[in-house]
């Protein structure tokens, strides 16, 4: 100690030391924060790159609908089946029929009509003459993509005849039973305008399907886009320059990673309280089921893989529940009279619950 320093000046000395100390520490922890590597516990890299390689062969043909083309693979990815409503015109057949051709995986198409029997989907048992047996033949719903084109314009007897097969990928004819090769994937359309020669679905069957797609009209630019892509095939087809790039090993492969991503509790309750309101809002004649939080869980994790996260956030959840909700509640009549639309009570209800921090 200073012979010429006074005690005050000591005590000042002591604490600008113990300041600069302590200011050195902050700065190491700061710059050890910085050192370190946040990386996902799981490497979805693979997957993310896989979905550019389908948007990019999509958007080859199609302009803009940059959210209904996120929907379908995140459906893909949650192994759920997806049900495509718009006027018609706005791409929604080819839509499937393009991101089918984008995957190297089995597809098939078949056109709902009013005459359309069960047997003509599933298959039907034919007698063979040589072995005196009835040999299975199978229908068109044996394959990995199925795009059912107006699916509102079946019966119900005909829309029934899918209840098994979209639920427990398997068909049971015969007191047999078939299971589907995986991936199975249902994508349907429907045009919600018209109402002559169509039948309104089983809500059972809406249940069964993991997210209703509404595609808008394009706009000026995205309209101005359409009609010059159209000058320029000059004869060709829309889907001749369509490469497949993921084989079904690739896309369960993907699916597996999905299940994976990771939902903190507080978030899981996040989506039972939405699910709950559902049922207790006034506007509402029927809520949602359990399928529905489910399905908002699987929906939730798969936009989340495709952000190239490995954890579920309030917003992937946010960005699930109108597809997931909007086809399985049912409006009150006086409030479905006054114009109001599920969509409008879904938006309501999510406001309403508070997100967890």
């Amino acid at each position: 100690m200073d012979e010429n320093s006074t005690p005050n000046q000591n005590h000042l000395d002591l604490e600008n030391e113990q300041q600069n100390s302590e200011n050195m520490l902050s700065e190491n922890d700061v710059a050890a924060e910085t050192n370190l590597n946040f990386k996902n516990r799981i490497d979805l890299s693979e997957l993310q790159q896989g979905i550019m390689l389908i948007k990019n062969e999509i958007s080859k043909v199609i302009v803009g609908q940059k959210g209904m083309i996120d929907m379908l693979i995140a459906s893909i990815l949650a192994n759920g089946h997806s049900l495509i409503e718009g006027v018609p015109g706005v791409a929604k057949t080819i839509s499937a029929k393009l991101l089918a051709k984008s995957l190297d995986i089995g597809f098939s198409r078949i056109q709902f009509t009013p005459d359309l029997m069960p047997s003509d989907i599933l298959g039907t048992s034919v007698f063979d003459m040589k072995s005196s047996e009835f040999q299975f033949k199978k229908g068109p719903i044996f394959s990995n993509m199925i795009l059912i084109d107006e699916i509102n314009r079946a019966p119900a007897k005909t829309q029934a005849a899918l209840f098994e097969v979209m639920e427990e990928r398997q068909i049971t004819i015969d007191g047999h039973t078939y299971k589907m090769d995986l991936p199975f994937i249902v994508l349907a359309t429907q045009n919600p305008v018209e109402q002559e020669g169509t039948y309104r679905l089983p809500e059972a069957q809406l249940d069964r399907f993991l997210f209703k797609i509404d595609i808008d009209y394009p706009n000026l630019d995205e309209e101005i886009e359409i009609i010059n892509r159209e000058q320029a095939l000059q004869g060709g087809t829309k889907t001749d320059k369509i490469t497949a790039h993921l084989s079904q090993t690739d896309i369960s492969k993907y699916q597996n990673l999905v299940t994976q991503i990771i939902i903190e509790g507080h978030l899981v309750k996040y989506i039972a309280n939405i699910i709950v309101n559902t049922r207790s809002n006034p506007f509402l004649y029927l809520g949602a089921s359990p399928r529905a939080s489910i399905a908002i869980l699987k929906a939730s994790k798969a936009f989340a893989a495709m952000n190239g996260r490995d954890f579920v956030t309030p917003e992937d959840i946010k960005q699930a529940a109108i597809p997931v909700l909007q086809h399985r509640v049912i409006v009150t009549p006086e409030r479905e009279m006054e114009g109001v639309t599920s969509k409008q009570i879904i938006k309501q209800i999510i406001e309403a619950v508070e997100i967890p921090r």
